[in-house]
């Protein structure tokens, strides 16, 4: 590897920073993006709880409904049960498809937290939406997946909608702004390390 004095470094970085720059001022669209979290790595729910937070930092108001989660207390409930005038936290789960047991219950637990998803996408006072393990009911047909697109696709101009959970469906990928997929190198759960505060829940 060839070292570089400070002034060639300097101006190498000079060149990056202008062509960046240009990058940067080439972008001039302004809108709600669709954005889906998943794959099968830890990580989904965690980074859009980030942007939850990110979000009430700019002052703006955010709805999270929660498909799946609801059986227990989360870390992040207390944090956002602080700011009630810029957060409506529902988690309207019973706990995994394989936990619940009964399909027909778990479709209707599911059109009513989807009921809620609707009713903040359609108000345009909230800045940004998480329908956090949508993906699973997707996966589980709880749902059929071109309402949700419907509806995902008609959400007002600057609101911002994030979907998290395994197996996005393909429709949903392709009608999205922002696709992160998580990749799972290593988990400690596979190690006989239990979920634990503060990083899972």
């Amino acid at each position: 590897m060839v070292e570089r004095t400070d002034d060639e470094h300097n101006t190498k970085m000079a060149k990056k920073k202008a062509v960046h720059d240009r990058i940067v001022d080439a972008k001039t669209i302004e809108k709600g993006l669709l954005i889906v979290h998943t794959g099968k790595g830890k990580g989904k729910t965690t980074a859009a709880l980030g942007m939850v937070v990110r979000a009430i930092g700019h002052g703006k108001k955010v709805g999270v409904v929660q498909f799946v989660k609801g059986a227990m207390t989360t870390g992040e409930k207390v944090v956002f049960d602080a700011f009630p005038d810029q957060v409506e936290f529902k988690p309207m789960g019973d706990g995994f498809t394989w936990d619940t047991q009964d399909r027909a219950k778990d479709i209707v637990t599911t059109r009513k937290a989807w009921d809620e998803v609707k009713r903040m996408i359609a108000d345009p006072s909230y800045g940004m939406v998480l329908a956090d393990e949508l993906n699973i009911v997707l996966r589980y047909d709880y749902l059929p997946l071109g309402e949700v697109i419907e509806v995902l696709g008609s959400r007002p101009e600057m609101t911002h909608v994030i979907v998290t959970g395994r197996n996005a469906p393909e429709g949903l990928i392709d009608a999205a702004d922002l696709v992160t997929e998580m990749t799972l190198v290593k988990h400690p759960f596979r190690g006989g390390v239990k979920a634990q505060a503060g990083i899972e829940f």
